[in-house]
């Protein structure tokens, strides 16, 4: 029997999940999970680089020691983030995460040079501070992007230390906001209005694509070798390949992503009022949104000591209903030094543990509406559902309010839609399935779903 490993790894936990056909459904193993949060290095936030790749062969040992080696092995990660390599192939510093408030000044001084409408036409990439753009204008003004050899996203730069090989795999390269959206390359004009070295963007590579077997070196540390192919890197990417009902989504964890595949960009003046984002799939584009998402939640929890579960805080909100809200893309949020003190001061009260859950859960329900009425104006079209997948669909509080904010009926899974949907690329890049569409046929039937109206 052939089992495919697929390594997601998010912003706040990382997985090793084995996947294999059997009797024509898609079953899943987890066998490796570890925690991941940035770090604190000086003045700056970082991820420990280093530590997530010993992490990533953790994983691969453990399938070594449970006498389950994977045919095929794909990682995939979130989006915007990057590391910089010498020639030598050793980093250039840290590898700074998105939450870090370093981009404030650039910003403006990006857009100076290239004004937001010009990049949005060309990119179709809505605007965040965080956008890889910006964080490369700052690495070009304290001179770290001037001994950079290559620049590759996080999952690239973990492909590259597990096989020895560089790749700027394609739907993860679409978050940095340098992509054209209608020629699928990096937009050189972008490139060399901001200079930065051309030298570090060549052309994108397909999600799909086999990258090789492991290194020597990698291959000594673990035990065995297995060939390594591209999976859908970017971590919501390959979450929207196994969302099985089409239509519109919510890919819901740290972050909440609201849209839907469509075949052709949009990088019109409405879709960029209502920034909107068109980034890359296998398939086609997802025109989407980002949206704060589970984050908040997770800081409140976390601010207790995780004295709670997240099932009991879920419990606790819906004894705690109030009519707080606050708007959960501001960028307050985004890494305070406390999340409950910023929730408190936003609606200028102090709140129990229990309402300020039900605040956050409901001011993302409201969010989650406003995002729909929009991406329907900006569409043109009417969707009577809306698929919730990812970890967030186990929160039933806030898929009963989304029900009731946006008036649609919601499907929830398939939980670790993220996996999944790493696997099916892998699997489909080794002839198990067909395609992805005949792949989703296989999830219907292999996972439970669930329907709140």
């Amino acid at each position: 029997m052939d089992r495919f490993l697929a390594v997601d790894i998010g912003a706040s936990s990382g997985r090793h999940i084995l996947g294999s056909l059997q009797d024509g459904k898609l079953v899943l193993e987890e066998i490796y999970r570890f925690p991941n949060l940035p770090q604190r290095a000086g003045d700056r936030l970082t991820w420990n680089a280093e530590r997530l790749f010993g992490e990533v062969l953790n994983g691969l040992k453990r399938a070594k020691e449970l006498g389950k080696i994977p045919r095929t092995v794909g990682i995939d990660t979130w989006g915007v983030d990057y590391a910089l390599v010498d020639k030598a192939g050793n980093l250039v510093g840290d590898v700074v995460s998105y939450r870090d408030l370093r981009t404030e000044a650039a910003v403006p001084e990006v857009h100076a040079r290239v004004p937001f409408e010009t990049l949005y036409e060309k990119t179709g990439i809505q605007f965040q501070t965080f956008n890889t753009i910006y964080q490369l204008w700052c690495d070009k003004k304290t001179g770290k992007l001037g001994k950079a050899d290559a620049m590759l996203m996080l999952p690239d730069w973990l492909h590259f230390k597990l096989t020895g090989k560089k790749s700027r795999e394609y739907t993860n390269a679409t978050t940095t906001g340098m992509i054209n959206a209608h020629t699928r390359a990096w937009d050189r004009e972008i490139v060399r209005e901001l200079g930065y070295p051309e030298t570090l963007f060549p052309e994108p590579t397909a999600p799909g694509t086999k990258l090789g077997g492991f290194s020597a070196e990698s291959a000594t540390l673990v035990g065995y070798s297995a060939e390594v192919v591209l999976p859908a890197t970017h971590d919501t990417a390959s979450a929207v390949v196994a969302a099985p009902f089409g239509g519109l989504f919510i890919s819901s964890g740290t972050w909440s992503l609201l849209g839907a595949e469509r075949n052709e960009p949009d990088t019109g003046e409405i879709c960029r009022r209502f920034n909107y984002s068109n980034e890359g799939t296998p398939t086609g584009v997802r025109l989407l949104k980002n949206i704060m998402g589970l984050w908040m939640i997770q800081q409140i929890r976390h601010e207790t000591g995780d004295a709670y579960s997240f099932a009991q805080l879920e419990q606790m909100a819906r004894n705690s209903v109030n009519g707080y809200t606050v708007n959960v893309d501001d960028v307050r949020f985004l890494s305070p030094a406390s999340m409950r003190k910023e929730v408190e001061a936003a609606v200028g009260k102090e709140l129990e543990t229990g309402e300020a859950a039900y605040c956050v859960l409901n001011s993302l329900a409201l969010c989650y509406a406003k995002a729909v009425q929009e991406f329907e104006t900006i569409t043109g079209e009417r969707y009577p559902f809306i698929n919730i997948i990812g970890g967030g669909c186990k929160n039933q509080l806030l898929n009963e309010l989304t029900a009731k904010a946006t008036g649609k009926k919601i499907f929830t899974g398939p939980v670790e839609a993220t996996a999944i949907g790493n696997l099916v690329v892998q699997m489909v890049s080794a002839g198990v399935f067909e395609s992805v569409a005949a792949a989703r046929e296989i999830i219907k039937k292999s996972f439970e779903t669930g329907v709140v109206e």
